[in-house]
């Protein structure tokens, strides 16, 4: 396995591990993101105080309306998270793994235009990338 691959692996394993922990750590609230008594398993939503609270720019309206249908928005986020985490994980559908999280990352990206610690690029951007690094980078003819 040369160098390429391995890194590759790496990133996937990494990436399925940060959809995997924020599924299990809003079903369970572990105290990290969010407290036990929020926990989805205790009533509490995984969705709702973020799109409420915590969406901002000229999409943030589009968003405060969507909190209003936050307990089907609760089951298709954390739908979400687990597909994109096992998908990973378990190296299989991996591109439309990779496709869904895209998408859901720049679903987030846009709720909180524009980002404070940079105007342009955040974390959701650079996922955004490792994701397609990940489908794309595995492939017999990568660029590069």
């Amino acid at each position: 396995m040369n160098r390429q691959k391995i890194t590759i692996n790496v990133l996937r394993y990494i990436m399925s591990f940060v959809f995997l922990w924020a599924f299990i750590d809003k079903v369970f609230g572990l105290g990290f993101s969010t407290k036990s008594a929020d926990a989805w398993i205790h009533g509490g939503s995984p969705t709702h105080g973020f799109l409420a609270f915590a969406t901002q720019g000229p999409l943030a309206g589009m968003f405060h309306y969507l909190a209003t249908f936050s307990g089907t928005i609760d089951w298709i986020f954390m739908t979400i998270l687990l597909f994109v985490g096992l998908t990973l994980a378990i190296n299989k559908y991996v591109k439309w793994g990779c496709l869904v999280g895209c998408i859901m990352l720049f679903l987030m990206y846009l709720s909180l235009l524009l980002p404070a610690t940079n105007p342009i690029i955040d974390e959701h951007i650079v996922y955004i990338l490792v994701l397609m690094i990940i489908a794309f980078g595995s492939e017999e003819k990568a660029i590069v």
